[in-house]
């Protein structure tokens, strides 16, 4: 499990708002902590685009392993437990890896 692996993942229960189901997220988590903790730290995506303010749009390829077009929901951020993981999907680049991780920074700052 690297920093980009994008799995399939069950996230119910959920409460409110939360994205629910089964869904591809991708692993936004260091691989440190990825070694040695039980948790993963996720994006969910989701392929009704909404086009949010600095969400990654994926195009679908051989690399990542969509079927469709999706959008990382950087503003649904969770940690998840490894059990949690069904199977792996593919990965994104390191370039979009850092666009996450940006926008994420842009969430916390204002």
């Amino acid at each position: 499990m690297k920093q980009g692996d994008i799995y399939e993942l069950y996230l119910n229960p959920v409460k409110g708002s939360e994205q629910s189901g089964r869904r591809p997220c991708v692993i936004i988590s260091g691989n440190m902590l990825n070694t040695y903790l039980q948790v993963v730290i996720v994006c969910p995506l989701t392929t009704k685009i909404k086009n949010y303010k600095g969400n990654l749009i994926i195009q679908p390829n051989d690399v990542n392993g969509l079927k469709e077009k999706s959008e990382v929901l950087t503003f649904h951020i969770r940690s998840v437990a490894k059990e949690r993981l069904q199977r792996r999907i593919g990965k994104i680049s390191l370039t979009e890896v850092e666009k996450i991780k940006s926008t994420l920074a842009d969430i916390l700052r204002y």
